[in-house]
């Protein structure tokens, strides 16, 4: 479509992801805050300063709705990531007989050029916040061969996406609430399970299904 070759962690990872949402994101999403060394980051709020509040506005537009997705009019914030940040990409599923499910893909953010972003942009909606996003891939036969495989294996076309690389951390709490994770790219080394969960075999997302399924879920509906 534009004849660009993806550079850095884009081709280093195997593509890109479109993240485009319908007007309502959080606007420090666009990277305009700076930290101590003029780098784009996402900021705890007690943290965010004058200065960057005035950068996120200005990386800002509010654009009129299209009215053939939003009927009743409105505005929607539009704006652009253009910078490199970690991000982390995860959705919660409900499977019927099965019920909840995570999937989490750890990845960063990427800058493409200006034309090649708006090109791609414009196949979309023009006026929705835009990032691209490449996960982390292994070019290995699986989930997370490439971006495309990981949109292909991914439960819809949304997902949260929360700053830094956080995956760990949600592995961890999923298992406290014997909620299965499907996939996900986090490095084995930095995954923490009760040490219950060996006791299910060497296949360890199998073994996580399977203590899930034994234990049962942590909170279950009021009767």
């Amino acid at each position: 479509v534009t004849g660009y070759d993806l550079e850095g962690v884009a081709k280093e990872n195997g593509g890109i992801i479109h993240l485009i949402n319908s007007g309502a994101c959080c606007l420090d999403a666009c990277g305009a805050a700076k930290d101590e060394n003029g780098n784009g980051v996402m900021k705890e709020w007690w943290d965010v300063t004058e200065e960057d509040q005035q950068a996120i506005m200005d990386a800002t537009t509010w654009n009129m709705a299209d009215l053939g997705y939003f009927r009743g009019g409105g505005y929607s914030s539009r704006f652009e990531t253009k910078v490199q940040m970690p991000a982390t990409m995860i959705r919660l599923n409900l499977v019927k007989g099965l019920g909840p499910m995570l999937q989490i893909a750890e990845g960063w953010t990427v800058a493409l050029p200006e034309d090649v972003s708006d090109t791609l942009w414009k196949r979309t909606d023009y006026t929705w916040p835009c990032t691209w996003f490449a996960p982390r891939c292994d070019g290995k036969e699986g989930a997370f061969k490439s971006a495309y495989d990981v949109m292909n294996n991914w439960g819809a076309n949304h997902g949260a996406i929360s700053y830094g690389h956080i995956g760990a951390d949600l592995i961890t709490f999923a298992s406290m609430l014997r909620i299965p994770v499907a996939m996900h790219n986090v490095p084995t080394e930095k995954i923490f399970r009760p040490a219950a969960w060996n006791a299910f075999g060497m296949d360890k997302e199998g073994a996580d299904y399977r203590a899930c399924a034994n234990y049962g879920a942590l909170y279950k509906p009021y009767k």
